[in-house]
């Protein structure tokens, strides 16, 4: 790995000057007192693992309705004014053979609803048997509901259902009772979630540990990605414990947690492992070798999880808390890594030393053969094949870039829809309540929409309103008006489906249709789900726009180009193509659901494409930093545009894939879960992860580099010169400005060796291992 900022044919530490390198603040605080560091660090992830204990029981399993929006108000109010109206937990009442009417059945749910009743946190209990109502009674007269409201926040709700759930489900005289509901399948999405991310990572640890003693070969340095990781993860879940006490915070966030927790700490352990061994087998000694790597390495770290981080805090800008969930998960994750891995793994490399490379479990498998010859080998092989890239590179930029967008064809067929039941396993009980209510019942007691009214009316007032409502297309009954003092609802019955456009277009005429002197406002699923698109739509442009301005000044910043920024946000676009057409083509159109395990419901929920193409993004970033960092440190070097592209792949292609591929087991494992919204969160951030890295990264980059020869480097005056002022780079010392042109002032020097570029293994004669 060649990090050279100094005359041609001058090493990285002869480069820094004679006697002893001298070390940056952060590095000699890493290095002076190593101990100390590693003992901090102990305790700190103690107090973590202390302080966010119990975070799993404190988050939501809601959040995609905007609490701004019209349904949200209508929805508070008539919890407020008619608990009756919104209820979120529903017995369903099985007589078996015999008739809901009969009077032993009729006598137990009469008993069943006077016990729920007394229940502490209910209100609003009814039942089919109180009031006949037929949306409450089975079509074939063996089932019926006892509705209720369960009161408070997301916490509180699930705690009542905690507390009385085992009290009614099961058998109860002459019938069985089944316990559904809004709060029960949120809270067993909360639970399944949580068990399913134990399992998740039961399978990546171990899996991730082989995988890092195949890249590194030594135990011990494969250990270290995963200790980063750890420490990023029980921090992260101290600082959400801590936002629960101030905001909502929804459970999905968890596997944010975990994917990213792992991912970056072994995507940022294995950059700075690798670089520390480089400058081990170049004969730098221990305290040199961490100071040069924190001050190459360790930048370009830093760099990444500034990127990374910038993607992922996009999603602040959306007022649905499972969105900014992510962004606050996201984000402490991706600075606790960055943090570890330039502290904390440092300071371990200090006391380590040459033992870094001990326990090399890999020298049975290698049958003599030397790690370095094995890893110039590595490094050759991916200089040839980005010779062959560039050699071809109008036929690959092509191909490449029109498999990628037919791959990403069927994403414009998605239909955005809302989360239900259907997300759960087909055996969890909330579930089957809620497919017995759909498939059995003439109506739901918590579907359809509600209608809030507010002002004074009179009967006749309220006759003429409803007479109104039942004239609007789409509309298929009228229920109400219930009144309470100077409020009342209508409960309306679209002909469509619950959530279909339909019945979408139906909460949008009812929006818009003349009350008089009311005040009305719409509420339902659907109603919710046309919100949450309005608040996405109105906000998308913003966090696109941050995403992108931000994007393309850090990339200037780090390569001096006006043109590799461009590329680098278009070429990142490209390679999350790939997951939006799969998204598509598997879970809203139902393809390989058998094997995968779960129930297309036709849809795709509205928040997640927004959250996976931040998170995806923001990972290609990361991969995208890696790689562009040394090409342009060579081309600063050498002034060869070619050699440079060839050069930098050569020295990250082996780096970036084993990154992407442990990152991709780490998100499968997590994809494994029975939540499906998690599953595809999962299974298509790691199809996005391997696109970008084996696909992206490994011929588009090379070949619209080609493309676009030496001007790929250029940049105005006024911005090179801003550049070389504030600039970065993974070399010894910022950047003197990159010209773009070879022989310009500040501009690149000759290159070292005319037309052939350093092979992996050798730095300007001396012999180097490529590692990972």
């Amino acid at each position: 790995m060649s990090e050279v900022n100094g005359p041609p044919g001058t090493s990285a530490r002869q480069s820094a000057g004679p006697g002893p390198q001298r070390l940056g603040g952060w590095t000699r605080f890493v290095t002076a007192r190593p101990r100390i560091a590693l003992l901090a660090a102990l305790v700190i992830t103690a107090l973590a693992v202390f302080a966010g204990s119990g975070v799993a029981d404190r988050m939501g399993s809601g959040g995609w309705q905007a609490p701004d929006a019209e349904s949200s108000y209508a929805t508070a109010a008539l919890e407020r004014e008619f608990p009756a109206s919104q209820p979120n937990l529903l017995l369903l009442v099985d007589s078996g053979t015999a008739s809901v009417d009969d009077p032993a059945v009729a006598a137990e749910a009469a008993r069943l609803t006077e016990r729920l009743t007394a229940e502490q946190g209910i209100s609003g209990v009814t039942s089919y048997w109180q009031t006949k109502a037929p949306a409450l009674r089975a079509e074939d007269g063996r089932e019926a509901l006892i509705a209720a409201r369960i009161g408070g926040d997301e916490t509180e709700a699930g705690e009542t259902l905690e507390r009385i759930a085992p009290a009614f489900a099961g058998e109860s005289g002459p019938v069985k009772v089944s316990v559904g509901g809004p709060v029960a399948v949120q809270h067993e999405m909360q639970t399944i979630i949580q068990e399913d991310l134990l399992r998740a990572e039961l399978i990546a640890l171990p899996v991730t540990l082989i995988l890092l003693v195949m890249v590194f070969g030594s135990a011990i340095a494969a250990m270290l990605p995963l200790l980063v990781g750890i420490v990023a993860i029980l921090g992260t879940n101290a600082v959400l414990r801590g936002l629960t006490e101030f905001t909502d915070v929804s459970v999905f966030a968890m596997n944010l947690t975990t994917a990213l927790g792992l991912g970056l700490a072994i995507d940022y352990a294995l950059f700075i492992v690798r670089r520390f061994r480089e400058e081990l087998d170049a004969g730098a000694d221990t305290r040199t070798a961490v100071g040069t790597t924190l001050r190459t390495a360790g930048r370009t770290v830093l760099f990444s999880a500034l990127t990374v981080a910038v993607s992922l805090s996009a999603m602040l800008v959306f007022p649905q808390y499972f969105l900014r969930s992510f962004a606050y998960a996201g984000i402490a994750v991706v600075l606790l890594a960055a943090a570890a891995a330039l502290i904390l793994l440092p300071a371990a490399l200090m006391l380590l030393g040459p033992r870094v490379n001990a326990l090399d479990l890999r020298r049975l498998l290698r049958r003599g053969k030397k790690e370095e010859a094995a890893a110039g080998e590595t490094g050759r092989g991916w200089a040839r094949f980005a010779e062959l890239v560039m050699r071809r590179a109008p036929v690959f930029a092509i191909v490449t870039t029109v498999g990628l967008v037919l791959l990403g064809l069927p994403f414009l067929g998605v239909k955005f829809g809302t989360a239900d039941d259907r997300q759960l396993p087909a055996g969890a009980e909330s579930r089957v309540v809620q497919e017995h209510i759909r498939d059995g019942f003439p109506g739901s007691p918590s579907g359809g929409l509600s209608m809030l009214v507010e002002g004074e009316g009179t009967p006749a007032a309220y006759a003429a309103l409803k007479d109104r409502i039942e004239k609007v297309p789409g509309v298929q009954r009228v229920d109400g008006p219930v009144t309470a003092d100077s409020a009342a609802y209508f409960s309306v019955l679209s002909d469509g489906e619950a959530v279909g456009q339909d019945t979408q277009q139906l909460v949008r005429d009812l929006r818009t249709m003349p009350a008089d002197s009311f005040d009305t406002s719409v509420t339902g699923t659907a109603a919710v789900l046309v919100d949450s698109k309005d608040a996405i739509a109105d906000r998308l442009p913003w966090a696109i726009g941050i995403i992108v301005v931000v994007t393309l000044l850090l990339v200037f910043l780090l390569t001096g180009s006006v043109l590799i920024p461009i590329q680098a946000v278009v070429l990142n676009a490209l390679s999350l193509t790939a997951m939006f057409g799969a998204v598509v083509w598997v879970f809203q159109d139902g393809n390989l659901s058998g094997i995968l395990a779960f129930t297309s419901t036709g849809d795709i929920e509205t928040t997640l494409p927004v959250l996976m193409f931040c998170v995806a993004f923001g990972l290609s970033m990361d991969y995208g930093v890696f790689l562009l960092s040394r090409i342009k440190e060579e081309y600063d070097r050498t002034g060869d545009h070619e050699r440079s592209v060839t050069f930098g792949l050569s020295r990250t292609g082996g780096l970036i894939t084993a990154a992407a591929v442990i990152l991709a087991v780490v998100m499968v494992a997590i994809g494994t879960s029975r939540v499906t919204n998690t599953k595809m969160l999962g299974l298509g951030i790691a199809l996005a992860v391997l696109m970008d890295a084996m696909v992206v990264r490994s011929l588009l980059v090379p070949a619209v580099m080609k493309l676009t020869g030496h001007a790929t480097w250029w940049a105005p005056k006024p911005l090179r010169a801003f550049h070389q002022r504030f600039g970065l780079s993974e070399g010894e010392s910022a950047p003197a400005g990159s010209s773009g042109t070879k022989g310009e002032p500040g501009g690149p020097g000759e290159p070292t060796t005319e037309g052939e570029i350093p092979e992996a293994g050798t730095r300007d004669g001396e012999k180097v291992t490529a590692g990972a």
